[in-house]
């Protein structure tokens, strides 16, 4: 399996890029935030768990996001690889060490 990530700031043309590399490669893009969405409205546990963290507005915490996208990898179409939208949405940047 291969999968795509792209990463840059809102309005670098993440969705532009992704589209073309859909249409060229055939895999399936992975939104999270669609994903989350559709598991708060359908009621499920974790979209219930995300739910009071959106609520909240905070960001939902990586553990609960993994858990769609594991759900959603194991899908026949995912086969081959996927493309990701919207994760990770946080990085941990390293922070330099004390002289």
């Amino acid at each position: 399996m291969s999968s795509i990530v792209l990463f840059g700031p809102p309005g670098a043309g993440k969705g532009t890029q992704a589209q073309r590399i859909m249409e060229h490669t055939g895999l399936p893009q992975i939104s999270t935030g669609d994903m989350l969405r559709a598991a708060v409205k359908a009621g499920t546990s974790v979209g219930l768990e995300a739910k009071g963290y959106m609520d909240r507005g905070e960001l939902v915490p990586d553990d609960v996001i993994l858990a769609l996208i594991k759900e959603r990898i194991n899908e026949p179409d995912a086969a081959n690889g996927v493309m990701f939208d919207g994760f990770p949405a946080r990085f941990h940047k390293p922070r330099p060490s004390p002289p």
